[in-house]
């Protein structure tokens, strides 16, 4: 069975449906307060290094190669993955982010990397 994971910028409204809510953005979001974000946890170190979130620089034509570097990090990052997978071993997860496009963002690689790797990618590179 697939984790229950779900994406959503920090910006929108928290649910009760949201379950975990984990920001996984380094920064800090702009014109968020901490007590206005409902956050479970704020997992800094589950982003993208600072040297691949300005190489990538929110550029479409280079979200391939990034998704491609940001999933070595996640392999190598045995800890922050055994940290989110305890989150998910008790309901929904909603990975938190801060980024204007929904489409090209770190948070939905890790979405992606968590349902399909499920686990099993990691350390298999």
């Amino acid at each position: 069975m697939s984790p229950d994971i779900r994406v959503k910028r920090i910006y929108e409204p928290a649910d009760e449906a949201d379950g975990a809510r984990i920001l996984i953005d380094r920064l800090w979001p702009r014109g968020v307060r901490k007590e206005d974000a409902h956050l479970t946890v704020w997992m800094k170190e589950i982003a993208p290094s600072p040297e691949l979130r300005k190489w990538f620089d929110h550029d479409p034509a280079r979200f391939e190669e990034f998704t491609f570097r940001y999933q070595a990090e996640l392999d190598a990052n045995h800890a922050a993955m055994a940290r989110i997978d305890d989150y998910l071993k008790h309901g929904p997860v909603t990975l938190l982010y801060a980024a204007h496009d929904p489409v090209h963002n770190h948070a939905v690689v890790l979405a992606d990397y968590l349902r399909t790797a499920g686990g099993s990618r990691r350390g298999a590179r």
